[in-house]
């Protein structure tokens, strides 16, 4: 079920159902920023969306809220298209999702993120969120959860199969091919040179731009292919729905 697919009766249906996965809810996070020069802007928002929904399309109990596509991505606003949230407002704008969420009923929010950027503000959020209810000696009605779409059990290990030289880690053929998958009318070439882009560190973007001039660290996106990244979204799906099930059957102390 997409929540923005949906009606009000049927989500409050759904919830009021007793369904194993009823009141669990995936949330796919990402970012909007450059993704070198054949990389689609969305990339971050557009794999783990695309994995959530493929995975919805093949079980239906699988509830999943609309997509979250702008994250943490200051340090690539050198690069035009980029839109980034401060770390102060992704953090209210998260708590909020999580405020509205559990107010319907929904007790197991599971954030599927698409960009690493994200990771340190999302689990400091959670951090704040579960602050709030300890500070007054209560339990929350809700638990949190945050899963990089590439950390799905066997993912990683697959991508790195598919691609043993030039992964990298922006701007990956694993994460261009997710996209070129769902989106082949939107494949993108380019002559890269370096074909495989340096590595380095990550700060304000006018470091950034001059350390990755086209924007990738590490990695030669040409190796990509829809064929490798249909490969890739079929091993995420059931990756996806056992750590979905396994959080939402997990027994709270």
């Amino acid at each position: 079920m997409l929540i923005h697919l949906s009606s009000w009766p049927e989500i409050d249906a759904r919830l009021k159902s007793g369904a194993a996965l009823s009141k669990t809810v995936v949330v796919p996070i990402g970012s909007n920023e450059q993704h070198g020069p054949t990389g689609l802007l969305g990339t971050d928002w557009l794999c783990p969306e695309i994995i959530a929904h493929a995975a919805e399309r093949g079980d239906d109990s699988l509830i999943v809220a609309p997509t979250f596509n702008i994250g943490m991505a200051q340090h690539h606003l050198a690069f035009p298209g980029t839109i980034s949230l401060r770390p102060s407002t992704f953090m209210s704008a998260i708590t909020d999702w999580v405020s509205s969420l559990a107010r319907h009923g929904f007790e197991r929010i599971y954030f599927l993120n698409g960009h690493g950027g994200n990771v340190a503000t999302i689990e400091a959020t959670f951090a704040e969120i579960y602050a709030e209810w300890s500070f007054v000696e209560e339990r929350p009605p809700f638990v949190l959860k945050l899963r990089n779409w590439w950390d799905l059990p066997g993912v990683h290990r697959l991508c790195e199969e598919i691609f043993p030289v030039g992964h990298g880690a922006h701007a990956t053929p694993s994460e261009i091919a997710v996209t070129q998958a769902a989106y082949p009318d939107h494949i993108k070439i380019a002559d890269y040179s370096p074909k495989i882009a340096p590595m380095g560190p990550i700060r304000d973007a006018l470091d950034y731009r001059a350390r990755f001039p086209d924007g990738r660290i590490g990695s030669d996106p040409a190796q990509a292919s829809p064929e490798k990244g249909q490969t890739i979204i079929d091993a995420s799906v059931p990756a996806l729905l056992k750590d979905v099930a396994d959080f939402a059957a997990e027994v709270l102390p």
